[in-house]
């Protein structure tokens, strides 16, 4: 009679589709990005994935393709999309916009650092100049700000009677404001209670029609 063991055979973990791969190991990456820049080695990046260097290359074409991944990766606005939206709508629009406000500056923050880490080195392509020679903003942060500008006109809605434009006027004029106010280096930045109040209620202490 042949003995069974009782000890259960482990069962080898499923293993990763593509996309997957691709994505853990531009998660791994983009730290050491922002850190060492594009001078950053694959190897480094195998070894804080958990991965042989040879993975990489299986994922992604070269090292270029990869940190073409990140900065994609740090411009995809997902995550702060559904931060927007789950903000409670039922709250003071004050409170509403200073929460958007936070969620904003921790979205672009991202997208600096590695654009900042990438910039040096050249490896971010400028965006080719339209026939005016006029329009220089890149397609891919456009549509990264995209989404994240209609999550905002959102939050203005539920006041829209009260407003003296529509909510998607106002979101773009706010997005344009924190995208001003986070540029780095600024001296002496506002916070974001500043912002709010000086968005909602102006450089003046009391109307000027009241004055």
């Amino acid at each position: 009679m042949t003995e069974t063991s009782s000890t259960p055979s482990r069962r080898r973990a499923a293993p990763m589709k593509p996309d997957q791969r691709r994505a853990m190991i531009v998660a791994a990456a983009l730290p050491l990005v922002v850190e060492y820049g594009a001078s950053v080695s694959t190897a480094k990046i195998a070894r804080a994935a958990g991965i042989g260097e040879g993975t990489i290359f299986r994922a992604f074409a070269d090292k270029d393709a990869l940190l073409a991944a990140c900065m994609a990766e740090a411009v995809r606005p997902d995550d702060t999309v559904a931060h927007l939206e789950s903000i409670a709508l039922d709250q003071p629009l004050a409170a509403r916009l200073t929460e958007a406000a936070e969620v904003m500056h921790g979205y672009m923050a991202r997208m600096g650092a590695v654009a900042g880490a990438l910039a040096p080195a050249g490896r971010l392509e400028r965006p080719a100049a339209s026939p005016s020679g006029t329009d220089r903003r890149s397609p891919d942060r456009e549509a990264g700000l995209a989404a994240p500008r209609a999550a905002l006109a959102a939050l203005f809605e539920p006041d829209q009677d009260a407003l003296r434009l529509a909510p998607e006027r106002l979101a773009d004029a706010f997005q344009l404001m924190l995208m001003s106010a986070g540029r780095p280096g600024a001296p002496d930045p506002l916070t974001t209670q500043e912002l709010v109040d000086l968005f909602l209620n102006g450089a003046l202490t009391t109307p000027e029609e009241a004055r």
